[in-house]
């Protein structure tokens, strides 16, 4: 759980770099997949952190920021 709350304030934050008018968006968007995977089964879990960071990526690229704010989500996600 404690790893969980990590990578979620870390998407936060990842979030406060896009565009103002996209930030509300993105913040619902991860408070919602974060509750509603709150209770998964534990050998699920790291594939979710994978999901987690590569859609991080994604977003980062869509709106131009580079990839290399996320490394300490990686660091989270992947470790």
């Amino acid at each position: 759980m404690e790893k969980a709350v990590r990578a979620y304030a870390e998407v936060l934050r990842l979030v406060m770099l896009l565009p103002k008018e996209s930030r509300g968006y993105y913040a619902k968007y991860a408070r919602e997949n974060f509750v509603n995977y709150r209770e998964v089964d534990p050998s699920e879990s790291q594939d979710l952190f994978q999901r987690t960071y590569h859609h991080s990526l994604w977003v980062l690229h869509k709106y131009s920021v580079d990839k290399s704010a996320a490394d300490k989500l990686k660091a989270i996600c992947c470790a």
